[in-house]
């Protein structure tokens, strides 16, 4: 489009002045001329610009001016009309360099960096060019007697060109941020339906126009086509019939995109085939202006992404279709199992029940034949020492006795371990009783099995340590750390048993003067059926069971047990130790 101001001289005073010519015949319907704007306060220049130019012609398209007089209106006119496309500027108006503050105005307050500005100038050395161009963002400078008719026409042919690239990009630009912004939301969508409504969204901001359009996708089961969403003028449209009964154009534009595989603009509505292998996807949205090479490009790109979260959302419901058969038959079998697993359960019950019964027999038989067995033990043994020489019949019959007992003995001990080993839970009965007197018992029992092997009982504490346990769960525990020292301890040694009080603890300690416990049995020593390296020095048996029940007894009364010194080699002896809370004091 061309623009004209009348002949009358431009007042400096004047506001800019804006005049638009009818569109030349040959102007292509709906494409807005090139804005240019002059800006000189020599209204000559005004009229011999527009009359070179009245016959220009890019791409079908004229030129539509806008003139100001001055910098300052050339300001109001610049900031009101942001599309200008060339600036032809004078630079000497109402200050000598007017036209070069309006250039860090138009760049740097306005930041529009796409408008080409073109410096014209009566007086060049007042603005030298070399200057001029190095310390300002200019695009050309020309001096006012070098601009014939023809010239003009280059110089604006040349800049028209450079500020569509530009635009070109700026689109491109501002249009793959949106596609990646875009991206990002259409890969979270997880339903056809979601990805269709984002879609329309995402597409009208891409080419800037009103949000109506029409999401339509073939369905795997028959393949026909349908309505999936809409948005705007077509969000009544619930299928294909009553699309082709409303909007029959746009019915035959999607019948050809699915024909043509391609994407077709026409009348205000542009229709695009999604380009994917497996199913029919098709997008129609409305347009509010015709399309550029740039929209175009993005469109194709923003469907060819589309595509690709389609097939998210395609994999995505083949998944979950997938995991409802899976769930329904972990439903089945869970249910399956679980009836299963009532009917063990209750066989588990009885089982314990019975076995409960069995342990519980087995415990009290074998706990009230074993004290008074280790008297007998210990009493044969005196006989022996008291008869001396006086008959081997006496003898023969003492012997005999003692043998019966120790395979007694040792039957009850196996069977002892068998009860702790598959009892699941231990039955306590506290009671508060003196730590050292139970010691002293404990020593006393333990004393003929001393006696045998020559060695020494040494015992040693403070009086009156009372704890609140039980008391017999708690002297097998002690049992079993003073037999372990006699049995590994040589012969003619000495044991030591000592009872103090430490802070809020009753602490056992039992010393021997065995070999040591070697380093690499020391993990191992509470755990069951270990049997270490060291070997007992008279020849007794070993369960492998003794400390690993002593541990269980003391963790269920809250206290401590552990090797507290050993040292590896003949004599080196070890130290286990034993503490229990000691009971509240009566108040």
């Amino acid at each position: 489009m061309l623009g004209s101001v009348e002949p009358s001289p431009v007042d400096a005073d004047d506001q800019f002045i804006s005049i638009i010519d009818n569109p030349p015949e040959d102007v292509q319907a709906g494409t807005p001329p090139w804005k240019v704007a002059i800006i000189d306060d020599d209204s000559a220049v005004h009229d011999g610009t527009r009359f070179a130019l009245q016959n220009f012609r890019l791409n079908g398209r004229g030129l539509e001016f806008h003139s100001a007089a001055s910098a300052a209106a050339g300001r109001d006119l610049l900031r009101d009309q942001p599309d200008v496309a060339v600036i032809l500027l004078d630079v000497v108006m109402e200050s000598d360099e007017a036209g070069l503050d309006l250039v860090d105005y138009v760049r740097r307050e306005l930041s529009n960096e796409a408008v080409r500005i073109i410096l014209r100038t009566g007086q060049p050395g007042h603005a030298p060019e070399q200057r001029i161009v190095v310390d300002y963002d200019i695009n050309d400078y020309k001096a006012k007697t070098e601009l014939t008719a023809e010239k003009l026409f280059t110089t604006m042919t040349a800049a028209l060109r450079s500020y569509e690239q530009l635009q070109r990009q700026t689109r491109m630009r501002q249009g793959l941020e949106v596609i990646v912004g875009a991206s990002a939301t259409l890969h979270r969508a997880r339903t056809l339906r979601e990805i269709g409504e984002t879609a329309l969204r995402q597409i009208a901001r891409l080419v800037d126009s009103g949000p109506s359009g029409l999401f339509l996708a073939d369905t795997q089961v028959t393949g026909d086509l349908s309505v999936v969403a809409g948005e705007g003028r077509y969000r009544g449209i619930v299928s294909t019939a009553a699309l082709e009964a409303r909007h029959p154009s746009l019915a035959r534009a999607v019948d050809a995109a699915l024909v043509g595989r391609g994407t077709f603009c026409t009348d205000g509505v542009c229709v695009g085939h999604v380009p994917m292998s497996n199913r029919n996807v098709v997008m129609a949205f409305d347009l509010d202006h015709q399309l550029c090479e740039a929209d175009e490009t993005l469109i194709a790109v923003f469907l060819a992404r589309l595509a690709t979260a389609l097939d998210n959302v395609t994999l995505y419901e083949a998944l979950e279709e997938a995991n409802a058969v899976l769930e329904q038959k972990v439903i089945e079998r869970s249910a399956a199992l679980t009836a299963t697993n009532q009917r063990l359960e209750a066989q588990t019950a009885e089982l314990r029940r019975v076995n409960a019964f069995k342990n519980e027999l087995l415990g009290i038989v074998a706990h009230d034949l074993k004290n008074p067995l280790s008297v007998i033990q210990g009493r044969t043994e005196i006989l022996t020492e008291i008869l001396g020489e006086a008959g081997d019949r006496a003898h023969h019959q003492l012997r005999a006795i003692r043998n019966s007992a120790d395979r007694l003995a040792a039957i009850i001990d196996e069977r002892l371990a068998e009860v702790r080993r598959d009892a699941p839970e231990m039955t306590l009965r506290p009671r508060d009783f003196d730590v050292l007197a139970l010691v002293e018992r404990i020593a006393e029992a333990n004393s003929a099995h001393a006696s045998r092997k020559r060695q020494t009982l040494a015992i040693s504490g403070d009086t009156a340590l009372m704890v609140h346990a039980d008391e017999d769960r708690i002297a097998d525990a002690v049992d079993n750390l003073l037999s372990n020292a006699v049995k590994y301890s040589p012969v003619g040694s000495t044991v030591g048993v000592s009872v103090v009080r430490e802070g809020p603890e009753a602490v056992v300690r039992v010393t021997d003067s065995g070999p040591g416990i070697a380093a690499a049995d020391r993990a191992r020593l509470f755990h069951p059926f270990q049997r270490l390296s060291a070997s007992p020095t008279h020849g007794e048996s070993s369960t492998g069971l003794g400390l690993y029940s002593a541990k269980r007894i003391v963790d269920l009364h809250g206290g401590r047990i552990g090797l507290e010194r050993s040292v590896e080699g003949e004599g080196g002896g070890s130290t286990f130790f034993l503490s229990l809370p000691l009971a509240p004091v009566p108040r």
